[in-house]
């Protein structure tokens, strides 16, 4: 073979190794343009993708949420717990101390009271109480610590009081004869007394001897008031309640004072406080006594707490005194329309229609004894466990509430404005035509409208006078 052909052979052998590297090179180039191009065109398809899933989930409705389940009652209150938490704790709070509160007061309430006995079982405290034996609430109090186990000695200054604690029938229910007008006798009186109490003391025939101890003096100053308008009450109706009401009870105060002092006995005061402490009007005599006597006590208690004895003063409110025969309330005993009608013309005319209307007003709640106003008191167990807790209890309280609408008529009298108050209980200002004009001077001075009113009072007088007859 010659040289010719040999280099054509070698030439042809290299072809092929040309063309695949030719073709690999034209592969790797159409590659990339490819590639170059498809990058751009899948960035955007991706976007052109989120913004269309973007654009679909946002008008596109949501699906309807399922149905909810009912809950019972424990997860409606799990629920309303849990979204109002504070109103919850008050309501936990006020509930818990309320109840805690009526369950201390229904403990107290229901506790047995009796008073102490002497080693052998004897009768041991006594208990004076000076108050009029016709009151009911002298003859109620005087029956119930004989009961709880006191020796009771009523306060008696005439033979006819002096009965009337006999016909008790009680062996430990006995008179005190006390006349403080007369100062020789009741000098004579506490000296038998107090001979009683610190001489040795036989309950029975064979019986250990055993000394008596003063528990307590309980004054209860007469409860009875004149009412009306200041104009009407004469001076003699004045000096009878002050002498019999506020020297009385001072009188006797002084009486027993040393005895009380000489036995460390406590002193109880019992008064009225429901018209005290509104100060309503016609009422002068009740406020202005009561608030004598309080000054009396409260002097009186400041002297006494230097030698360590104990001075209460029992604020009452109304009590239903059915089982021994008194009224449904302690308070002050009102004119009737009988008593209206012996006043002046001119008073009548300037004060009656006010006076009746504050005595029949829904707003007293019979607290200050209308006509006809028949409202239930609280039972006078609450006033004799009061009287009991005072004699017995380690420290007493200075002043207590008891009764109905006492402590509340308090804060109304100490709190709320004397308009509001008077406008409660029907107190409204009279026309300056009808002040201190007789209802015929009335009807010649007024006019056709007025007039018609005077005639409509006139009608009501005279039903008023058809009452009295």
């Amino acid at each position: 073979m010659s040289s010719d052909d040999q280099y054509f052979l070698d030439i042809l052998s290299n072809i092929p190794n040309d063309v695949k590297k030719y073709s690999d090179d034209i592969a790797d180039a159409v590659e990339r343009l490819f590639d170059s191009i498809a990058a751009p065109l899948k960035e955007t398809s991706i976007v052109s993708a989120w913004r269309t899933r973007a654009i679909e989930s946002t008008f596109q409705p949501k699906p309807p949420s399922p149905p909810p389940v009912p809950l019972g009652y424990y997860g409606w209150a799990q629920n309303w717990v849990s979204r109002n938490k504070a109103l919850t704790a008050a309501i936990f709070a006020f509930v818990g101390t309320g109840s805690f509160l009526v369950y201390r007061r229904r403990k107290q309430y229901v506790r047995k009271r009796r008073a102490g006995r002497a080693s052998n079982g004897a009768r041991r405290d006594v208990v004076v109480i000076a108050g009029s034996p016709n009151e009911p609430i002298t003859t109620s109090l005087s029956l119930d610590l004989e009961r709880r186990g006191f020796i009771v000695f009523v306060v008696v200054r005439t033979l006819e009081e002096e009965q009337v604690v006999y016909s008790e029938s009680r062996v430990d229910i006995r008179p005190l004869n006390l006349n403080v007008l007369d100062p020789s006798s009741s000098q004579s009186a506490i000296e038998s007394f107090t001979k009683i109490l610190s001489s040795p003391h036989h309950a029975f025939p064979g019986a250990s001897p055993h000394h008596l101890n003063l528990a307590g003096v309980i004054l209860i100053p007469d409860m009875i008031y004149p009412a009306g308008p200041i104009e009407t009450i004469t001076p003699d109706l004045w000096s009878d309640a002050l002498n019999i009401k506020v020297l009385g009870t001072i009188a006797t105060t002084q009486a027993l004072l040393q005895t009380i002092c000489d036995f460390k006995a406590r002193l109880l005061f019992l008064t009225p406080n429901i018209i005290p402490s509104l100060s309503p009007p016609f009422h002068g005599v009740e406020t202005s006594i009561i608030a004598a006597l309080e000054g009396f006590t409260n002097t009186l208690s400041s002297e006494l707490a230097t030698m360590g004895i104990n001075v209460c003063q029992l604020k009452l409110g109304t009590f239903d005194c059915g089982s021994v025969g008194g009224r449904s309330h302690l308070q002050s005993s009102n004119a009737t329309g009988a008593d209206v009608l012996t006043w002046p013309a001119t008073t009548r005319a300037s004060y009656a229609k006010n006076y009746f209307a504050q005595a029949n007003s829904p707003g007293n709640r019979g607290a200050i004894g209308g006509v006809g106003v028949n409202i239930k008191g609280s039972p006078l167990r609450e006033l004799h466990n009061s009287v009991f807790d005072a004699l017995t209890v380690s420290r007493p309280r200075r002043v207590w509430h008891v009764g109905k609408g006492s402590l509340a008529y308090d804060l109304v009298g100490k709190w709320v404005p004397r308009g509001i108050v008077g406008w409660m209980l029907g107190v409204r200002k009279m026309p300056p035509s009808q002040v201190g004009t007789s209802p015929a001077m009335s009807v010649r001075t007024q006019s056709p409208d007025e007039q018609e009113e005077v005639s409509d009072a006139s009608v009501e007088w005279e039903r008023i006078e058809r009452r009295a007859k």
